[in-house]
């Protein structure tokens, strides 16, 4: 990512919650073209209701985000979708009556024409494993498997700006390490990508920026090597 790239995502005093419980004290959140940044934080400390929120599924009670300059809080979820923003959400949630193939071809995006976009052929170069399923229906595939159909599913439509939510979580070893391969191709594609997860060791060698969460609130926010220097914030707010 270049130090020039013009922000893709603002988000501006969050503040959001659930019935009379307040969860997002005044959330503020900059993601700029091709950067990978990721939000970390123990649980319950607002993580999964900032990318709610993020994503139209919250409504906010007081903020505004702007993605690609237009103001987009108070729009639908699908109406979010179509400018370019795709989650992975935590639990997969894989349709158990379509199979890989469907899965993959049922939300690809083919509005632009994209010439370096994500087809059929590359997802499957990126997954082997999906496209020696291609034929399998959603609820037999093991949960590493879902998980790349997930991702895969999610970059279909070739998104602006992907959110993965704990997309590592629950998995096997050898699975995890497919996951953060394909991470990895992400960011050397300019991919704009949202991290949620837990393995900040790897993370440090991901993600460009780094904002962390404690009760709702931004507490910490730096780049790679200034978290991997200061170990108080790990000790503190990580629970690391």
């Amino acid at each position: 990512m270049s130090e020039g790239a013009t922000l893709l995502l603002e988000a501006r005093g969050l503040e959001a919650g659930y019935g009379a419980s307040q969860v997002l004290f005044g959330i503020d959140l900059d993601i700029r073209h091709g950067q990978v940044l990721t939000l970390l934080g123990r649980n319950g400390m607002g993580k999964s209701t900032t990318l709610k929120t993020l994503i139209g599924a919250l409504a906010l009670r007081r903020g505004s985000i702007r993605f690609g300059g237009e103001l987009v809080h108070g729009r639908r979820p699908d109406a979010i979708a179509r400018l370019g923003v795709a989650i992975v959400p935590e639990g997969r949630q894989c349709f158990p009556n379509l199979t890989v193939r469907e899965h993959l071809v049922a939300f690809a995006d083919q509005r632009n024409g994209l010439r370096d976009g994500w087809t059929l052929e590359k997802l499957y170069a990126l997954f082997p494993r999906l496209a020696e399923r291609a034929d399998n229906l959603g609820h037999q595939l093991s949960g590493g498997e879902q998980q790349m159909l997930a991702i895969a599913r999610a970059l279909s439509t070739n998104p602006r700006l992907l959110i993965l939510d704990e997309a590592t979580e629950g998995l096997a070893p050898v699975i995890r390490e497919e996951i953060w391969r394909c991470l990895r191709r992400l960011k050397e594609a300019d991919q704009t990508t949202l991290v949620v997860d837990k393995y900040i060791e790897r993370l440090l060698g991901l993600a460009d920026r780094h904002v962390v969460l404690e009760r709702g609130r931004v507490v910490w926010q730096g780049d790679s090597a200034a978290l991997d220097a200061d170990r108080g914030v790990w000790s503190r707010y990580l629970g690391v």
